[in-house]
């Protein structure tokens, strides 16, 4: 029995046929193999394909795809001229001191009549309510200013603003004295008349060793230069480049030269970030100091450069913001253009439709073909539009003199590009993809 065994199978060129559940098996593995394999190469063939229909007709590719060309060199040219612009303003104001905090005496509408300016003006003893209850405040200094006559030998200018400041003034300002020594609280208290200048009033006055150790005169009184500080120009934006005569005279020194003189401070806090708490704090102490009611008005006002700076930056987003938009207009009306292309295509290609769909060709293969064509002209439409833009913005950073020498395309404008640019064409090229694949076969081959 157990040779017999061996025969009971037949030769293998007798074996009884497959039954059909087997062959349909076999069937349904061969074609997951070709599931996995045709989709690769249906993209690969389809891209090529589309290429070449582009370059078979390259004046209405050219054509077609001219609004999506436009519209991405427009966005990123305006994106990069306008981040370029918001970066030059924010540098500007930032050079000014975003640590800032600039304090004066303001009289209120509701109180007009009752107080005049002399009784609003930032004095010593604010300052000094300040110093003692703040936490959000580095230091504090005041100044005050008035019109002079500054002369010597025979040089002299008239209407020279000459400072008197407090002995922090110069370094919240940032400035730094090159020669000689800066004020100190002795100076103001015993009204020295000394002063300090700037690197160009010692050329424009003429003043020998650089400036220390000679006299001026100041409305006819006689100042000793103790200190030189560096010429410090406005910003550009500010109508800076122009350097002027600078004095600074110690604070008390110009109370005893003017009865009145208005007088503000200037703050510097401790980080830049405690601007609107600096400011809150700020309030409280000197409505509590100046004994104001709840339903009195402040009888001070504030300037922080930070929160300028934050509505600067809002200022600059919605600039970016609304080009966008309008710009984005214009890829919609680029992505019309493609579908009128598309459909126009559509109908051109009507029998060849037909004949794949007679020969068995699936709908969605069809479908997906058109969409592909669509969505790469977008693309390359996209690309040519970035070239320009990159292009632009070069040519804009070659300008002199001009706020635009830090222009550059962000990354995310690049990827907002292509990714529009592809959306549009899934987007407007979606209605030809799928009025080819809903087409008759039948009718498409009688299509002349």
């Amino acid at each position: 029995m157990a040779g017999a065994g061996r025969h009971d199978r037949p030769p293998a060129g007798l074996r009884a046929p497959r039954s059909g559940r087997e062959r349909r098996g076999i069937g349904r593995r061969s074609a997951g193999v070709g599931v996995a394999v045709m989709p690769a190469r249906f993209l690969v063939q389809t891209v090529l394909f589309a290429l070449a229909q582009m370059f078979n007709n390259k004046a209405r590719a050219l054509l077609t795809t001219l609004g999506i060309v436009i519209g991405v060199w427009a966005i990123t040219t305006v994106i990069a001229a306008v981040s370029s612009l918001n970066t030059w303003v924010l540098s500007e104001f930032e050079s000014l001191g975003a640590r800032r905090l600039h304090l004066w005496g303001t009289v209120p509408e509701s109180m007009r009549g009752t107080i005049s300016w002399q009784d609003v003006r930032i004095l010593p003893d604010d300052a000094q309510a300040l110093r003692d209850n703040a936490t959000t405040i580095d230091s504090i200094a005041l100044s005050a200013s008035l019109r002079a006559t500054v002369m010597h030998a025979d040089r002299k200018f008239d209407g020279v603003s000459v400072q008197g400041i407090d002995p922090d003034y110069l370094e919240i300002e940032n400035r730094s004295i090159i020669a000689g020594r800066p004020f100190n609280t002795n100076d103001s208290e015993n009204r020295l008349q000394i002063a300090i200048v700037n690197d160009f009033a010692v050329d424009e006055l003429r003043l020998a060793s650089g400036g220390v150790g000679e006299y001026i005169l100041v409305n006819n009184r006689r100042f000793l230069v103790v200190g030189v500080v560096e010429t410090q120009s406005l910003p550009a934006m500010f109508g800076g480049g122009d350097s002027r005569v600078e004095v600074y005279i110690p604070y008390g020194t110009i109370r005893s030269m003017v009865a009145m003189p208005w007088s503000a401070a200037i703050v510097q806090l401790r980080t830049a970030g405690v601007a609107e708490e600096a400011r809150e704090e700020i309030r409280y102490i000197l409505r509590k100091h100046r004994q104001l009611g709840p339903d009195d008005e402040d009888t001070f006002g504030m300037f922080i450069l930070e929160s300028a700076l934050d509505q600067l930056r809002a200022v600059g987003a919605g600039l970016t913001a609304a080009a966008g938009v309008l710009v984005g207009i214009s890829l919609l009306v680029g992505g019309v253009g493609i579908m009128n292309i598309m459909l126009v295509s559509v109908s051109e290609r009507t029998r060849e439709i037909g004949l794949r769909k007679a020969l068995g060709a699936n709908p969605l293969v069809i479908m997906t073909q058109f969409l592909i064509e669509a969505v790469l002209l977008c693309v390359m439409g996209g690309l040519v539009g970035l070239i320009l833009g990159q292009s632009t913005t070069l040519a804009l950073r070659s300008i002199p003199n001009f706020p635009f020498e830090r222009a550059e395309i962000p990354v995310w404008a690049i990827a907002l590009a292509f990714g529009f640019s592809a959306g549009v064409g899934v987007v407007f090229g979606m209605y030809p993809a799928i009025k080819a694949a809903r087409l008759d076969p039948i009718v498409a081959l009688r299509h002349e």
